[in-house]
């Protein structure tokens, strides 16, 4: 029976060790911080909660526009939307508790051991030397394959350190118990424009800076143009070409000071500068385990590092920092190292979600890359705006786009912005990885009507005629 160790218990490690059992591997995780690592305990599971209560909250204010109206218990209109941020946040934190215990129990029952512990490489990689948390007692457990998932953790500057109450790290959001009023979040990537949408939903005033001339610089610049609209129609002040030097804290008051000398204050400030990989102490250069610049493990398309028998997935191989590239890079590990069948990593069809109102969802080849002459394709936009179901749903931002190969119409890529982008870009998703068609597409039936019916629209009008 082949022996593999795991080092962490994120999606990365615990997708992982279902697989390697599956197949008939003798399992071992070794765990420092809870079963589902950061994703279930601090990142994932709990900001995506905090934002549905968001999006609740954004979604009532169509209500007087949809004809709904809502009274006190003497018959008066009530007019103010308020949310317990206490209540809010001990909802969100017995959620992620409770999804991983739901995990752990998962792999007791299937007979996996859990150490609860921290664990790093032997330097002949037969070994993993597994210290416990509960009496820092060493155990060296024989194996025959490790897998590396450790995961990353927020990225913090000298000039700016969180102290867990007014400045603080994406993580540390949870412990708070009353609403911000003046929330300034620094970062306008995915996960700080996700917290500064959460909180103005929520009823925060809200202060995104900015270091570039757009937020979610990374993202298609259509979406990210409509995005920035609405959180600047909804009341954000964003402020563009941005850099922010320090951040302090004066009692309740917090400063954030910018490079080109102005200040803005707040009552909080969310930090969200990006990730550093969980890559110290785990004897990975004594294995001979190669990093990049930054820390990362540097792994092939089926998770393998530089050192035979070692493999490595999830966010401290940084790439795309998402739970579902984590669990799906340390399943394709194990079935490597088993002897299943395997398909390699391919980044072109994963798919990707920005959590804000609206959302936005990507898969595949994207408008910059067909703008730059990297790939010839057609695209095409379609506002939702027309869609029938949109209108009667109060929608009136987003769009859906496709990419695809002129003259076959292969579909290599798509953009879908609106509410549930998340739901919706999963056909789009199965076009790009299968190599279906646009008119495949458009001549697959659609309820009408729906959102999902924009997609159709958009296939049949990249309809190609010779």
């Amino acid at each position: 029976m082949a022996r593999v160790t795991i080092i962490g218990g994120g999606p990365g490690g615990y997708e992982a060790a279902l697989v390697a059992q599956q197949l008939g591997a003798e399992v071992t995780v070794v765990d420092r911080d809870g079963l589902g690592g950061s994703a279930v305990l601090t990142d994932c599971v709990p900001s995506k909660t905090l934002i549905a209560t968001s999006e609740l909250m954004s979604d009532m204010t169509l209500a007087r526009d949809l004809g709904i109206n809502f009274r006190d218990h003497h018959g008066d209109p009530a007019t103010e939307l308020y949310a317990d941020l206490e209540l809010v946040n001990k909802r969100v934190k017995s959620l992620a508790l409770a999804q991983s215990s739901d995990i752990e129990s998962r792999l007791t029952r299937r007979g996996i051991r859990i150490v609860k512990g921290t664990g790093r490489i032997d330097a002949d990689k037969r070994q993993v030397i597994a210290t416990r948390a509960q009496d820092d007692t060493e155990e060296a457990i024989e194996n025959d394959a490790v897998l590396i998932a450790t995961g990353a953790r927020p990225r913090v500057l000298p000039t700016a350190q969180p102290d867990g109450e007014r400045i603080l790290t994406w993580e540390q959001v949870y412990d708070l118990d009353e609403l911000p009023s003046h929330m300034i979040v620094v970062g306008s990537g995915v996960t700080g424009v996700e917290f500064a949408n959460a909180y103005l939903n929520l009823g925060s005033q809200v202060t995104l800076v900015s270091s570039r001339d757009r937020v979610l610089p990374g993202e298609d610049a259509d979406a990210a143009t409509v995005l920035q609209d609405v959180l600047e129609r909804q009341g954000m002040n964003i402020l563009s070409k941005s850099r922010m030097e320090s951040v302090t804290r004066s009692g309740d008051v917090v400063t954030v000071k910018l490079t080109d000398g102005r200040e803005v204050t707040g009552s909080h400030c969310v930090l969200a500068l990006g990730s550093i990989p969980n890559t110290e102490g785990l004897g990975l250069e004594e294995a001979g385990i190669e990093l990049d610049e930054g820390g990362f493990i540097r792994t092939d398309k089926v998770s393998r590092t530089s050192a035979y028998g070692v493999y490595a997935a999830g966010d401290c191989t940084g790439g795309f920092m998402l739970a579902s590239t984590a669990a799906m890079a340390g399943r394709i590990a194990m079935r490597h190292f088993l002897g299943d069948a395997v398909i390699p990593m391919d980044l072109k069809e994963v798919a990707a979600n920005v959590f804000t109102s609206p959302e936005i969802a990507t898969v595949g080849y994207s408008q910059a890359q067909v703008d730059s002459g990297e790939v010839v394709a057609d695209t095409l936009r379609l506002d939702l705006k027309g869609n029938p179901r949109a209108k009667m749903q109060g929608i009136s931002d987003g769009f859906v786009k496709l990419i695809s190969r002129p003259g076959t119409g292969v579909v290599i890529g798509g953009v879908v912005v609106g509410p549930r982008a998340s739901e919706l870009i999963h056909p789009i998703a199965l076009a790009v990885s299968t190599g279906l068609t646009v008119d495949q597409i458009a001549n697959t039936f659609t309820v009408y009507p729906s959102i999902s019916g924009s997609t159709a629209e958009v296939a049949r009008r990249l309809h190609h005629v010779e």
